[in-house]
């Protein structure tokens, strides 16, 4: 504005002022209204990062506030649950705080430590129930730890040997065949095979067989089938898995690398059976192996197909 009037005041007074001195005097008006709006453009932006830091500061603030309420909230809920009162670490670190820390001061040993997320605590004599029922469960657990619950191998299985003493067609099934076999039980047991498209009648009677027999009992066609003879297939072809020279109806048939005791009757539900099969095979030899160790007869030998090698075996 000083520069504006300097310029009506030499033009009141000079009238013949050249065109190129108003052209310069114009120019500095044009500079310093540059520099001026330039100026005001810095000033907002100082402004707005002011009230940027101001509304972060009251964030910040309303953050601790809220941090120090939810301290007390848990102090108190822990107090209520029986949790010895433990001094909190300052800052963001305390909202970590573990009920682990305050576990070895708890006056009640069932007591179990509450995380900070947990909801309120339970109405009063809740919390003398919940430990005993937690106890039950841990007797019930160690006092039967079923082998439902083992390790999965073939060591669950009941393999023995058996003798055929007759076996005859199914009188409603053209494919299968109804054995009585001698397992070295007081009585024989029936047993079911669809063997009739494979083996013939007369090589099915008198023989020496693999049998699996902890397997739950099943009826196919009318008939109750206590076992199932083991075989060595393939889908064109099976033949039913030989044991060693000198094995009786009853010799366990065991696995070298996986000790235990078969389980009393597999659970289908468990699906053992299921989980063991695909690892039974015959080996190049046409033993058969379970992941490699062979079906053995203790110092008897090893169960071995008549002729099929890298087959399945069920």
């Amino acid at each position: 504005m000083f520069l504006a009037r300097s310029l009506l005041k030499m033009s009141s007074h000079n009238p013949l002022l050249r065109l190129e001195q108003r052209a310069a005097e114009a120019d500095q008006i044009i500079e310093y209204l540059k520099q001026q709006v330039q100026l005001l453009k810095e000033k907002a932006i100082v402004q707005a990062s002011v009230r940027e830091e101001k509304k972060l500061m009251v964030e910040n603030v309303k953050l601790k506030n809220d941090i120090e309420e939810l301290k007390k909230q848990l102090l108190e809920k822990e107090k209520r649950r029986g949790v010895m009162d433990v001094p909190m670490p300052s800052g963001e670190a305390s909202v970590q705080c573990s009920s682990k820390a305050a576990a070895p001061k708890a006056p009640a040993p069932s007591a179990s430590p509450a995380a900070p997320v947990q909801t309120a605590a339970p109405k009063d004599g809740a919390q003398n129930k919940k430990p005993e029922k937690k106890g039950e469960k841990g007797e019930k657990k160690q006092a039967a730890p079923s082998q439902e619950d083992a390790k999965v191998d073939v060591s669950r299985l009941d393999l023995r040997i058996g003798q055929i003493l007759s076996a005859e067609k199914h009188p409603d099934a053209d494919s299968l065949y109804v054995e009585q076999i001698n397992v070295g039980e007081a009585s024989p047991r029936t047993v079911v095979s669809g063997l009739v498209k494979h083996i013939p009648l007369d090589k099915m009677q008198n023989r020496m067989v693999v049998l699996l027999c902890n397997l739950k009992p099943a009826k196919m066609r009318g008939v109750v089938s206590q076992a199932m003879v083991m075989c060595a297939s393939s889908p064109d072809k099976v033949e039913i898995l030989d044991p060693p020279s000198g094995a009786a109806p009853g010799d366990r048939v065991t696995f070298q690398g996986f000790p235990g005791e078969p389980d009393k009757e597999l659970n289908p539900k468990k699906k053992v059976w299921e989980q063991v099969q695909p690892d039974l095979r015959t080996d190049g030899q046409c033993v058969a192996t379970y992941k490699g160790a062979a079906f053995e007869v203790a110092g008897k030998g090893v169960c071995k197909a008549q002729t099929m090698s890298n087959s399945g075996i069920k």
